[in-house]
């Protein structure tokens, strides 16, 4: 394989759903989080997390080449979940086999592993939520996903663009 790949692909993976947010967001918490004021108004917050675990089904998004498979979650903040060196059959990025989240978020849910894009501030409000995303193939013979998201309590806009290019062992991500 001389070329780079891209596609989407239902994927089941174990999976320890949090329960139902609050359906009143607070417009302040008394706590300091990670450095954050507390605010996080107009998003609602998670305080519970099941204990069963259960298959789920969620769409990734693939990036290849003859060195490297990606994969990416766009239902879970566009994190990278996956990232494989096919020459040597190791993941050079920590693979969690399982979606177990940990109540340490922003708006609670966060997931360990993979790679988390953090703005504007650390394990980002949306972190554990779905972004927007779209394919494109470039005229060089790469291939992009983008995926985007706006913070809606500071109003901020983020694209991250993942691009994987024909003969190259790198991924690139541009912010």
């Amino acid at each position: 394989m001389s070329e780079a790949r891209i596609w989407e692909e239902a994927v089941v993976i174990p999976t320890y759903e949090p329960g139902a947010p609050d359906k009143n967001p607070m417009f302040l918490e008394k706590r300091v989080y990670q450095g954050s004021t507390g605010k996080i108004y107009p998003y609602p917050t998670t305080q519970v997390i099941s204990r069963q675990k259960t298959d789920k089904t969620y769409q990734a998004v693939f990036l290849e080449n003859e060195y490297l498979k990606v994969m990416v979650l766009p239902e879970l903040g566009g994190r990278i979940q996956r990232a494989y060196d096919k020459t040597n059959g190791y993941d050079f990025v920590y693979y969690n086999h399982v979606i177990k989240p940990a109540l340490v978020g922003l708006l609670g849910p966060w997931i360990s592993g993979g790679i988390e894009f953090n703005w504007p501030q650390h394990h980002r409000p949306t972190t554990f939520m779905p972004v927007d995303h779209t394919i494109r193939e470039n005229e060089d013979g790469s291939k992009s996903l983008l995926i985007g998201d706006v913070d809606q309590i500071h109003g901020t806009k983020e694209i991250t663009t993942f691009t994987i290019y024909p003969g190259r062992s790198y991924i690139e991500i541009e912010i």
